[in-house]
């Protein structure tokens, strides 16, 4: 156990050092996000599985204060609403399940965050190509750079296991 602990350790320092050496691409994040709630904007964020569950607490801490006390920011996690999920999935297919919800919510200036730890999620590669054409800015942060990658705006890859994709 000693042994598998201390790698543990060592991915996260190497996970931490690659996340340092991304500065620039994370102060862009933040400027998208920022510039888009300063324009009265919303951010909209989608995910499948454990990026489904970032996606609701990333949500969750802009509309709450995360580390200090301030105005709420506008910010949905697509991933929520059990009904529109099974609906559009029924109706539909899985792979519409957010392109249906940007087409609905999404307007021009908001920002949609996709995650997906291997690039390939179809059900988020249909949301950006909606989001593009309705002039949505979207950010991917991934794991693998897939399709998602040449698509987004944005994209922020973290090399390594799930894990440390999820918890950087």
């Amino acid at each position: 156990m000693e042994d598998v602990f201390d790698e543990i350790i060592e991915l996260h320092k190497k996970s931490l050092k690659e996340l340092e050496d991304k500065k620039d691409i994370v102060l862009k994040i933040s400027d998208a996000i920022r510039t888009a709630i300063e324009a009265g904007n919303k951010i909209l964020i989608c995910g499948n599985g454990g990026s489904a569950a970032d996606s609701q607490h990333f949500a969750a801490e802009l509309v709450g204060r995360f580390t200090k006390e301030r105005k709420a920011y506008p910010a949905i996690a697509l991933t929520t609403d059990t009904s529109i999920i099974t609906s559009l999935s029924n109706d539909y297919s899985f792979e519409k399940v957010f392109e249906r919800q940007i087409e609905a919510l999404g307007k021009k200036g908001d920002v949609l965050i996709g995650f997906s730890t291997s690039g390939k999620s179809k059900n988020i590669i249909s949301a950006f190509k909606s989001a593009k054409a309705n002039a949505i800015t979207t950010i991917a942060i991934l794991g693998s750079p897939g399709e998602l990658y040449n698509i987004a705006d944005i994209a922020f890859t973290v090399q390594g296991t799930t894990a440390r994709v999820q918890e950087i």
